[in-house]
C-alpha cells in the first residue's frame, strides 16, 4: 500500500509539472532580461555600495555609509532607463537627515510663489528677528478686541453679528 501511494504521488507530480518550462517563459508574455554588469560590496561596518546594468538599458547604483546623526546610514544613488517611446529617464536621490530627495528633469517643478505670498514670508522673518512670535492664538489686546466692526457687536470677547 505504501509503495502505491509513493508511486501515485510521483506520477501526479510528473503530470502536473510544466512541460518545457524554459520554452514557455521565452515565448510567453515574459522576456528574460540579462544582467550585463553587477558590482557590490558590503555591508561592512554599515557601509555598502552596488551598481548594475541590464540588457534592456536599466542602470541602478547606490552607496551608503553610517555618517548621519547617531550613526544613521546616509545614502545616495540613482537609476536610469528608457521609456517605450524612446524618452530617456534619469533620477538621482539623496537620503539623509534632511529626508529622501529625488531629482530628475522629468519631475514637475512647483509654480513660483505670488508676490503677496513672498511679502508675507519676508514680513514674518522680519518679525521673528524682532522677537515677535505669532503662536496662532487670538489676543484681543493686540488685535483691537472689543471694538465694533462692520455691524457686529462684541460681547464677552466674541463678535456677534446681527
Amino acid at each position: 500500500m505504501y509503495s502505491y501511494v509513493v508511486l501515485l504521488s510521483l506520477v501526479s507530480a510528473a503530470v502536473c509539472a510544466p512541460q518545457s518550462y524554459n520554452r514557455q517563459r521565452q515565448s510567453g508574455p515574459f522576456e528574460i532580461i540579462p544582467i550585463i554588469s553587477e558590482r557590490s560590496s558590503g555591508p561592512l561596518n554599515g557601509a555598502y555600495n552596488f551598481e548594475f546594468q541590464t540588457g534592456n538599458g536599466i542602470r541602478r547604483n547606490e552607496q551608503g555609509s553610517p555618517s548621519g546623526p547617531n550613526g544613521a546610514v546616509v545614502s545616495q544613488g540613482g537609476w536610469a532607463f528608457t521609456f517605450p517611446d524612446g524618452t530617456p529617464a534619469q533620477f538621482s536621490f539623496v537620503a539623509d537627515e534632511g529626508g529622501y530627495r529625488v531629482e530628475s528633469p522629468l519631475l514637475p517643478k512647483p509654480h513660483p510663489l505670488p508676490r503677496h505670498a513672498i511679502e508675507q514670508i519676508e514680513r514674518a522673518a522680519r518679525e521673528r528677528a524682532q522677537g515677535i512670535v505669532h503662536d496662532g492664538q487670538y489676543d484681543p489686546s493686540r488685535y483691537g478686541g472689543g471694538q465694533v466692526r462692520r455691524g457686529g457687536q462684541t460681547q464677552g470677547g466674541r463678535r456677534r453679528f446681527n
